[in-house]
């Protein structure tokens, strides 16, 4: 989702922002009262010809540590940014590289992490609080910003060389030959990863082909489940109400809640666990499928082990049948969540892909609920 380019032709004169606030960050930086998490990171301010800059300090604290905890888990993901503006590592002076990043803190603080012992600048793009890769998609993370920000910090007055270098996954969204022309900075694309930054700068900018690989490992699949798991729990929780109620008000059984919130939460996990666990080894590449086969998978060994009418209380034949609708159905919609955190997938094929999956998602999930009503009458059901 995040690979489309962003060619940015006919743009418009850069004009410099109004100068920042009192207790702003200075050097084209935002105002810190719309960034609750400003100062924990400030060490102190370098001089330049343009004015003090921040300096930021490498190590990450506790609060830090806790704060990326909590961003994981959707709380304050969108409000968890720094603001824009120039930075310095360390003591840097005007032969000092200068990085660029996005204004996410997580992604801001895994930079930072790896520049101990380091002098540089890092100049931070407003791109809203999203991350590089998704910011790139959507062009905050373009052309037009890194003009505007070399720009307002006035950085062509605080290093002698004409030199940026981005992140690899930056690539999509800035037109390297436009910045070249309207602010005369040449564009160099670092590493994949922040942790090679350092062999990167040591070796005089030059990247070897593993720092341009994305490995996507299991770890980091998994890391992006906690946000997709806490964005779509309430409508989980609406879905299990719903079946909850229907053999209730349709047939006087108010004792399914354990059988119907069981079902209902395997085909949740399955989709939004199983799936992005299981990636490399389901087979097609559209996640909506893959996610068809895991909640399949799940449905073929809940009967298997005779758990459907056991443990989860299915009771006859059209609520089986309800259930093989229900469950990949809600499967195959956590699992497309995951179609903008992997290289697996464009922009042109997420987006036809979500043409023809969220129309037949729709049809399982209303036809599983017209046979799981059916199944609540025992006229019809015998």
């Amino acid at each position: 989702m995040k690979q489309t380019s962003n060619e940015c032709s006919g743009l418009p004169p850069v004009l410099p922002k109004a100068a920042p606030q009192a207790g702003g960050c200075g050097c084209g930086g935002e105002p810190e009262a719309a960034y609750p998490t400003a100062t924990a990171w400030r060490t102190g301010a370098v001089a330049t010809p343009a004015g003090a800059v921040p300096q930021i300090g490498t190590c990450l604290t506790f609060a830090d540590q806790l704060g990326a905890l909590r961003v994981r888990c959707n709380l304050g993901r969108m409000k968890y940014r720094v603001p824009p503006g120039l930075y310095a590592a360390g003591a840097p002076g005007p032969d000092a590289p200068v990085l660029v990043t996005a204004n996410y803190k997580l992604t801001f603080d895994r930079v930072r992490q790896e520049l101990g012992g380091l002098n540089l600048w890092l100049l931070v793009l407003d791109t809203a609080g999203v991350n590089v890769w998704c910011a790139a998609g959507k062009g905050s993370f373009g052309t037009a910003e890194l003009l505007r920000r070399i720009a307002t910090t006035r950085l062509p007055e605080i290093v002698r060389h004409r030199t940026l270098i981005l992140p690899q996954l930056g690539a999509p969204g800035v037109a390297a030959h436009e910045v070249l022309k309207h602010s005369a900075f040449r564009v160099v694309y670092g590493p994949v990863y922040a942790r090679d930054l350092p062999a990167f700068l040591a070796a005089g900018q030059q990247a070897t082909p593993a720092m341009r690989r994305v490995h996507f490992t299991l770890a980091e699949r998994l890391a992006v489940v906690p946000v997709e798991l806490t964005l779509w729990f309430k409508w989980l929780m609406l879905l299990v109400t719903v079946l909850y109620l229907i053999p209730g008000v349709l047939g006087g059984n108010w004792a399914r809640c354990g059988g119907i919130t069981l079902l209902a939460l395997a085909a949740y996990l399955t989709g939004g666990v199983g799936v992005p666990a299981l990636l490399p080894w389901l087979p097609g590449r559209a996640f909506a499928v893959k996610g068809v086969l895991a909640g399949l998978l799940l449905m073929a060994g809940l009967q298997f082990a005779g758990a459907l009418p056991g443990l989860c209380g299915v009771r006859n034949g059209l609520e089986t049948a309800a259930w093989w609708l229900l469950a990949p159905a809600v499967a195959s919609f956590l699992a497309m969540n995951y179609t903008g955190t992997t290289t697996f997938t464009s922009q042109s094929g997420v987006k036809k892909e979500l043409r023809y999956a969220i129309p037949a998602q729709a049809a399982a999930l209303v036809l599983g609920l017209a046979l799981f009503v059916l199944a609540q009458w025992p006229a019809v059901t015998g």
